[in-house]
């Protein structure tokens, strides 16, 4: 009778040692009520957050999303420097502005989208940077990263704006598009998608030049043109580090997600669900928007190296000085 009970006994106290085990896990995966706020832009630099915006509608991403999108990096900067979002996707340089702008409370997580900038023409003779020798160039971006990139490239084979190549500025992306689709604009400097949506509104019109790869020849390789980012707020690695390395892991399977080929028209369903573009634009644009997920110290090595060349042709761009080092979150490195 005795071992009976003591049987009994330890069965009992296996079965709650389980139960513990089991309350345990469930109360580990359980989400923060805490709201982790995002911006992203509606282009090539929030397009891969779609499918982490999707999981969050669906009730199955690790942490309570609350996602923002927006048609301009000027539209949410205020907000950011104000600490009103905890994560944000922007322009690279606007990374080591905002880091300026806070006294080093802004960080910069990620990398997100590389070069995205092209030149189409309607003239297919044009196969290289000299052949802009004498021609008129459209472009948008005046005073921003498209005109600081095209300069460069241009001054680094041998060409002076204004002199041997004309350069005439559009305040956005939309109109200078317009123009090039209806036949009004021969030749022009356009960032993805736009590219895609002029070629498939003008059979005449061709990609010439992939500005990222004329970046590479200029610099010898040795940095990258990178165009977007992700931000964080300092605060907030400090205070929820447990939300935000779940949102970069997240973040990273997100981006993997919409350029992976195999679910490219889900990925372009998705991207035009969040409101950044039209499906049909994305599925043809995807693989043209140089979407990434790059951190650590390869982050800091590519984005440094474009923020010297954007401080050296003009300190506006990256907010007057350059970051340090420290504007690179390195996450568990720190």
């Amino acid at each position: 009778m005795k071992k009976l009970i003591a049987m009994l006994c330890a069965a009992a106290m296996v079965m709650m040692s389980l139960a513990g085990c089991a309350q345990a896990g469930e109360e580990s995966s359980k989400k923060s009520d805490y709201v982790v706020k995002v911006a992203a832009l509606k282009g090539p630099t929030g397009m891969g957050m779609a499918k982490l915006i999707e999981d969050n509608t669906n009730g199955t991403a690790k942490n309570n999303y609350e996602f923002t999108m927006a048609s301009a990096a000027d539209e949410i900067l205020a907000n950011i420097i104000k600490g009103e979002f905890d994560i944000a996707a922007v322009p690279s340089n606007v990374a080591s502005i905002l880091y300026n702008k806070t006294e080093g409370k802004v960080q910069m997580a990620a990398l997100n989208v590389l070069g995205v900038l092209y030149v189409l023409s309607t003239d297919d003779s044009i196969t290289s940077i000299a052949d802009l020798e004498g021609k008129t160039v459209y472009s948008t971006g005046q005073g921003a990263v498209p005109e600081i990139a095209f300069n460069y490239i241009l001054e680094q084979n041998g060409l002076t704006v204004g002199e041997d190549v004309m350069v005439e500025y559009k305040s956005e992306h939309s109109e200078l598009a317009a123009l090039m689709a209806s036949g009004e604009a021969e030749i022009a400097v356009l960032p993805q998608p736009f590219v895609t949506s002029v070629l498939m509104q003008n059979q005449n019109v061709k990609v010439v030049l992939n500005l990222t790869e004329e970046w590479d020849k200029a610099t010898n390789g040795e940095n990258q043109m990178t165009m977007g980012c992700i931000v964080i707020q300092q605060a907030f690695a400090q205070e929820h580090p447990q939300e935000l390395a779940a949102f970069l892991e997240e973040y990273e399977a997100s981006v993997a997600y919409i350029t992976d080929e195999a679910n490219l028209e889900n990925a372009a369903a998705l991207i035009e669900k969040a409101g950044i573009i039209k499906a049909a634009v994305a599925q043809k644009a995807l693989s043209a928007c140089n979407i990434v997920y790059i951190d650590g110290s390869e982050m800091e090595r590519i984005a440094s190296g474009f923020l010297q060349v954007l401080y050296d042709s003009n300190p506006a761009m990256v907010g007057g000085a350059l970051p340090n080092e420290d504007l690179y979150y390195q996450g568990d490195a720190e």
